[in-house]
Parts: structure tokens; C-alpha cells; sequence
């Protein structure tokens, strides 16, 4: 894509169906652009970067990893120690970067060792570019589901077919973009915009994914919140976008979930593509060395993202272990740099043994399946990995369905006889192969895409899936309206459908917002779906809006019509889409899902964090001044209404919250910082998981139907000296699914607090500080739906 169709469809053009735009409308908006004072800056000589030398403190020498973590890693290291002492200087430095392979990365053999080359694949949502694999839902979708449980079951289930097909490191899961720009590209790859939310998410799937025995590769390391010019040579001249962060907010937002997922045990960590403070993220000594591999207490190796690696002696000394998908700035240059003093031969030593060090971890050198990933032109046997994985699709597909107005029991159905279908999101896309490794569409066709012509079950890029096949809305519908002997009208097409059915009990209307990697997206809505949801809506009684997204979309242009009767939000739900959401739609689940994200009135109500930093600068930046404040946090500062806040979900039944309480689990007096003598364990300080607090409450149902609710513990930190208004009213620090309980039944809730999660970072004593006084405390129903209020004092 040249530089001005990019720069096209970075501005803020009106929603229309990307796909379906004219050629010769987007070649004149190109023209037009090539004539105004938007076009590319002259080409002139690159401007002094010492300037910017410093900005991310150096941190320096790269850690070697110990083991000290755990008995597992230290029998780990142990042996990783062992076969590395038997390398020659040429076999380290080949450990180190990619070689050609089966996988999208790999290491090389070695086999006068028995070592075997490592495969690494993507995604996040599964197996990427492969037949009979799975396509799970995506992190968003995950995420809105709130509950641990199918986090863990969902990474259990990605990481047993991962381990099927011989795969040793899982790219995934995410939590790098946070979610920080609404219209963030990869935002929908992610576990949710609230950084409690994305840890318990992080660390629930890692675990599952390494339970199948195969290594989680964290990524993206670290604010990678924007696509725009996240990559040098990106048709502008100059370098990446630079992530500028304070320390407040890297510790307490960005960092936040990848420590509860290194806590688990996770083996690899990705880093990103963009700057961090003017350093690359690849050869950022602060963030690597600084945060992941001391504060941190990393034990396991730090792999560049895909051509991610941007110098070769400075990445090597700043803590990257492993450079993909090929020799990069090193392979032979490596060797050299160890025989001219400037890299240490320890320091390749340790990148040799950290990664040898996961693989160990995971007991992968007992009977692993080798590599079974295979070209779709290479003629083979089936290697199918699917086990029952898509019952499990399914569960989480209707678990993370948002259901968010039901006016008058609008649902779920009962047995209705007559329903009508609009919108070219109820039926699969016509020809969605034209790129066999992604659904819907690659890198080559889907740039600036705001809707999937088709059914949306997945976003774009390398976290994208391949599914077996796709249950669509239209197909599953259609089943039921069947076995119940009903009458079913359909237009996939029409703008403004021009035959109305008088008779017809509901009409459902189905609508998406796609995203992908290369890209973010150019608005929180489209004109096309708007219209076509009002022009229904003119017709029928009652409408019922479906929208698949991979994340915000704005509902305000029809949000009020008195037609409108019930929208469910509806995520990315994987291949059974159309099943999850018939479940929900006829009452067979009630909902619980919640919104794992604040979605506004107007898109200048996210302000400044609307869009990414749009800037032709030759070091462009991205400055966070914002600090801690993003989605609801920032709403709620700004004391903006949402129409939808974080955490928002309704039921098809009501509940009641009593009997708050709440008290302190220990009988002396709480230090401010942990203690420095306690050694420093993956994850963090050890003493940053103690839980020194309990909040209990009662959750009962109060309606006439089954149901679980997902009660939410939200935490004030004390103000400190110098505050100036830097903490938030309240943040995300628990929730807890009750149920499902039975109309009349009620269950005791109890969420437990951790020193971090009252903890600040002190940005002066470089600590997690645990301030003095009084912290109040919220238990309810969403962000905004608070039903109970305490509080704790913290002496």
C-alpha cells in the first residue's frame, strides 16, 4: 500500500463498507489528498537524535537467569547449563536467531546434542493457516466473558492443538495493545482495556496453554498501543512511532497483566516493534533487562517480534535473546561480536540457555510430536488436532455475548414462528480464501477494511484463524425456525429492504466493525449499518441489532429508536458462532457476558485516545500523558456518561447485593515496600502476591429465571503527597462469577486482595508502595452499577 492510500484511510472519512468502495471514489479522495498540504513531507536530511539519547534509562548488563524462581526452573536451568556447556561458540550464536523451517520460526537442530529445532507459530486464537484445526474466539471475546475458568479451559484447548502439531511456542496470549487507542488496529487480540481484567485473563490462559505442555509467548513487550507507523520504512520516512510512558503508568497499566501471566510460569516473551521512551522496544535495555529480567525476575528468553530486531550488538547487550524469523543483525555477526569484546560470551551463553531453559520447563524433550504444518498446496494426511474443542467454542461464543438493551423481555424466544434476517453480517462471506492462511481476507486485501462483507468472527492479521468452517447467524437461525415449523425472510443485501412482513414477530438485523493488524480503524462506526439498522427499524416493531466487533462500536445513531428493542453485542465468537448465539437469542444460555471495554455516546467522548498518534515527524512520538487514565478510568475523571460502561451486561433475571464486609488478613502492621531482602521470584517480588485483604458480599438471584452474574470489586487508592490527581476514583480489583443460581437462591461472594492491587508505583523509591490510610471500596454490577460501599484502613 503506497504511502497516500495509507494515509487515505488514517483520516476520518465517513463509515462506508470499505470492501464495497468504489475504486474510482477512493482514487480521487487520493488525488485530492496528493493536491493539499497532507502530502508526504519532503525528503531531507534525518535530524539529530541525541536529543532523544536517555529518555529510556540504560540499564545495564543484561541479567543471566538463575532458576531461582522455582524448583521446576532451577532443574530447568540446571540442565539447559548442561547441554549448552557442550556448544561451540558457532552453535550458541545459531540458538539465537531464526533459520528456515516448517513454522513460521525456528530454531536450528542440534543433533550430536539430541537438540531438535523449535517451532514457533501463531496465534493467539489458535492455529493459524492449517485444516482441521479450531478457530477459537478472539482475546476481546475471552475477555468479555469474565470468568477464569473458561480462560484457563480456552488456553488448555489452543495450547492442546498447538501441541498437536508439533508446535513448541505459542504466539500468544496478548496483552500488548492494552487497549489504550479506541480505535486501535489489534485492540480486539487482547484481553480487555482494564489492566486487572487482562492479567487475570493473561495468566489464565497461559497457564492453560503450558498445562498442554507448550510454551506461552507473551506479547507484545511493550506499548504497542497503535499500528500507525508502529514499524520503521512504513512509507513515511523516519523511524517508529516512540510509546512515551511514565513510570506510574508502565508499572500500574502496561506492565500489570504481563506479571500475572510471568507469574504462572509463562516461557517467552515478544517485544515489540514500536519505540518506548525513543529506544526500540527490542534493544530497550530499561524494559528488558530493567523491568522484565530483574524487577520482573524473568527465567525464560525474550524473542523480537517478526523482523523486529532493529540493531545488532545494542539488542543483544539490552537483553533480546532470540531474533526472528531469520539471522537479523546477527548470525555470523554475533560470533564476531563475541571475539571483538562487544558482546560477552556469557551473554550468549545465557540467551542459549534461557531458551533451552523453556523448552526444559515444559518437558518437551519427552516424546514431542514433531512439526505437521503444511502449505495448503502440499498434498498430506489429515492431522486432525479439533478433539471436541468446538463444544467448548461454543460455550465461550454465548459466555461472551453482551446483551446490553432488552426492552419488555424483547428476549430470549419463545418458540417464535415468524422472524426476519437483514445485514451482510448473517451469512458467511462469499469468497472469504482468497488468502488460505486468514479468514476473511490478508494483509494484501484488507487494509482499511471497517466491516467484513460476510459474518465477523475473527480479526485480520497474524493473529487471524483458519476455521474448519463457520456456523452463521443465518444458519443456525434457520435450524430452529425449521424445528419449530416457523417461517423465516431474509435481505443480505439491501441498504433499505423494501418488502415488510407485518406478521413477523422479531427482525434481526446483523451488522460488524472489523480491525486488523497494519492498520487501526478510521472511526467507531459506519454509515452503512446505521442506515440499514434505522431503515429496519421503520419497519418492524421490534428490531433486534446483532454486532460482531473486534471492539468499541458506537450504537447512538439507533441506540434510542423506540424500535430498537434489543442489541446484543457479540464479540468474535470463533467458528460456531451462529450456534453461541442462537443459545443466547432462544434462552438455552442466559447472559453473562460483559463489556470488556467503555463504549461512548459520541466518539469525542475517548478524546485524545480516540486515535493513535498521527504524526509525519522523522521521530515521531506518542506521548501517554494521560497516565493511568484510560477507558473508564478516564471517563470517569472527565465525568463523561457512557452510553455502555465497562463491565456492563444485562440478564434475562436481576440479582440483589447485601451484606457487604470486609477486613484486613493480618494481625501486624503492613510495611510500605516489600521487603528487599525476600529474593525477587518470576513474576515479582513474592511478597506483592500476599493477600492482606477480603471483601465478602451476598449475590441473589432476584427474578424468575436461572442466571450468573459477574459481581465486580472496584478499589480507591488513597491520594499521596504529590498526587496531583494521578490516581484514579476507582479501579477494577476482582470479580467473581455467582452462579448460576436458581430464581429465590443467593451465594456468598468473596474476593480477595493482594498487596499489588493496593499497591502505586513510587516513582521515587523505584517501588511498589503500599500508601496509609483509608481505601474505598465498591461491589456492583458494572463500572458505573454500584451497589455496595466500604472500605479498608490500611495503618
Amino acid at each position: 500500500m503506497d504511502y497516500l492510500s495509507q494515509l487515505f484511510h488514517q483520516l476520518p472519512w465517513p463509515g462506508f463498507l470499505v470492501e464495497q468502495l468504489p475504486f474510482s471514489f477512493r482514487n480521487l479522495a487520493i488525488v485530492l489528498l496528493a493536491t493539499s498540504s497532507l502530502t508526504r513531507p519532503s525528503t531531507v536530511s534525518p535530524p539529530s537524535e541525541l536529543p532523544y539519547y536517555g529518555l529510556s534509562p540504560p540499564v545495564y548488563p543484561s541479567p543471566p537467569a538463575n532458576g531461582s524462581s522455582s524448583p521446576r526452573w532451577t532443574l530447568a536451568h540446571a540442565r539447559a547449563r548442561t547441554a549448552i556447556s557442550h556448544l561451540t561458540l558457532a552453535e550458541l550464536t545459531s540458538l539465537t536467531h531464526g533459520h528456515p523451517g516448517p513454522c513460521v520460526g525456528n530454531t536450528p537442530a542440534i543433533p550430536r546434542l539430541n537438540l531438535p529445532a523449535l517451532c514457533f507459530y501463531d496465534g493467539p486464537s489458535g492455529v493459524r493457516g492449517q485444516e482441521f484445526v479450531s478457530a477459537f474466539p478472539a482475546g476481546i471475546h475471552v475477555a468479555a466473558t469474565f470468568d477464569r475458568a473458561l480462560m484457563r479451559q480456552y488456553g488448555r484447548a489452543i495450547g492442546a492443538e498447538f501441541r498437536g502439531r508439533g508446535v513448541n511456542v505459542a504466539l500468544g496470549p496478548v496483552a500488548g495493545p492494552l487497549g489504550r487507542v479506541a480505535t486501535g488496529g489489534r485492540n480486539w487480540e487482547g484481553l480487555g482495556s482494564d489492566p486487572y481484567l487482562a492479567g487475570i485473563g493473561m495468566a489464565s490462559v497461559t497457564r492453560g496453554v503450558q498445562d498442554a505442555g507448550v510454551v506461552a509467548g507473551l506479547k507484545h513487550w511493550l506499548l504497542n498501543e497503535q499500528e500507525w507507523r508502529r514499524r520503521k520504512d512504513q512509507g513515511t520516512p523516519g523511524e517508529a512511532v516512540s510509546s512515551n510512558a511514565g513510570d506510574r503508568a508502565l508499572r500500574e497499566v502496561y506492565v500489570w497483566p504481563f506479571m500475572d501471566a510471568l507469574r504462572e510460569g509463562a516461557g517467552a516473551v515478544m517485544c515489540s516493534y514500536q519505540r518506548a521512551n525513543h529506544s526500540y522496544a527490542c534493544q530497550n535495555s530499561k524494559l528488558l533487562n530493567g523491568v522484565l529480567k530483574t524487577e520482573l525476575g524473568f527465567e525464560g528468553f525474550v524473542v523480537s517480534d517478526w523482523d523486529g530486531q532493529m540493531a545488532g550488538v545494542a539488542s543483544a547487550n539490552a537483553g533480546l535473546d532470540l531474533t526472528m524469523p531469520g539471522p537479523g543483525y546477527w548470525g555470523d555477526h554475533l560470533e564476531q561480536a563475541v571475539r571483538n569484546g562487544s558482546v560477552s560470551e556469557e551473554r550468549v551463553a545465557d540467551m542459549a540457555e534461557r531458551i533451552l531453559a523453556a523448552w526444559y520447563y515444559l518437558d518437551q524433550e519427552k516424546a514431542y510430536p514433531l512439526p505437521a504444518l503444511y502449505d495448503n498446496l502440499e498434498k498430506h494426511l489429515p492431522v486432525d488436532v479439533m478433539d471436541d474443542h468446538a463444544q467448548l467454542i461454543e460455550e465461550i461464543g454465548a459466555a461472551g455475548t453482551v446483551l446490553v438493551k432488552n426492552v419488555n423481555g424483547t428476549l430470549p424466544f419463545n418458540k417464535p414462528r415468524f422472524l426476519c434476517m437483514y445485514g451482510y453480517d448473517a451469512i458467511v462471506k462469499a469468497v472469504p480464501w482468497k488468502n488460505h492462511d486468514r479468514y476473511g481476507g490478508g494483509y494484501e486485501v484488507n487494509f482499511g477494511w471497517n466491516t467484513l462483507n460476510g459474518t465477523l468472527i475473527t480479526g485480520g492479521g497474524s493473529g487471524s484463524t483458519t476455521p474448519p468452517y463457520v456456523v452463521s447467524p443465518f444458519q443456525a437461525l434457520q435450524e430452529r425456525v425449521a424445528k419449530d415449523r416457523g417461517v423465516l425472510r431474509w435481505d443480505f443485501y439491501s441498504e433499505d429492504p423494501e418488502t415488510p412482513y407485518v406478521n413477523a414477530d422479531s427482525c434481526l438485523v446483523f451488522i460488524n466493525a472489523y480491525a486488523g493488524e497494519s492498520f487501526d480503524r478510521t472511526g467507531l462506526a459506519d454509515e452503512f449499518s446505521d442506515r440499514l439498522v434505522l431503515n429496519v427499524a421503520a419497519l418492524c416493531a421490534s428490531t433486534i441489532v446483532v454486532i460482531h466487533s473486534a471492539g468499541i462500536r458506537t450504537v447512538d445513531a439507533w441506540i434510542d429508536h423506540p424500535n430498537v428493542t434489543a442489541v446484543l453485542f457479540a464479540g468474535l465468537p470463533g467458528q460456531e458462532s451462529g450456534h453461541s448465539l442462537a443459545s443466547i437469542l432462544y434462552g438455552d444460555v442466559n447472559p453473562s457476558g460483559r463489556l470488556p471495554y467503555t463504549v461512548a455516546r459520541n466518539e469525542s467522548d475517548y478524546g485524545p485516545l480516540l486515535n493513535g498518534s498521527v504524526s509525519f515527524d522523522y521521530f515521531p512520538d506518542s506521548n501517554f500523558t494521560e497516565g493511568l487514565y484510560i477507558d473508564y478510568r478516564a471517563f470517569d475523571r472527565a465525568d463523561i456518561t457512557p452510553r455502555f460502561e465497562f463491565g456492563f451486561g444485562l440478564s434475562y433475571t436481576t440479582f440483589s447485593y447485601t451484606a457487604l464486609s470486609t477486613f484486613l488478613v493480618v494481625s501486624t502492621a503492613l510495611s510500605e515496600f516489600p521487603d528487599p531482602s525476600i529474593p525477587i521470584t518470576q513474576g515479582g517480588h513474592a511478597q506483592l502476591w500476599d493477600i492482606v485483604g477480603v471483601v465478602r458480599c451476598a449475590v441473589a438471584n432476584t427474578g424468575d429465571r436461572a442466571g450468573t452474574e459477574i459481581a465486580q470489586l472496584y478499589v480507591g487508592i488513597p491520594d499521596g503527597e504529590g498526587d496531583d490527581d494521578t490516581t484514579p476514583v476507582r479501579q477494577l480489583r476482582g470479580f467473581s462469577r455467582a452462579g448460576p443460581l436458581a430464581p429465590g437462591e443467593a451465594l456468598e461472594v468473596e474476593f480477595e486482595l493482594t498487596r499489588r492491587d493496593l499497591s502505586v508505583w513510587d516513582v521515587v523509591a523505584q517501588q511498589w508502595r503500599l500508601r496509609k490510610g483509608e481505601y474505598p471500596l465498591w461491589v456492583g454490577a458494572s463500572s458505573r452499577d454500584l451497589r455496595l460501599q466500604g472500605s479498608l484502613v490500611v495503618e
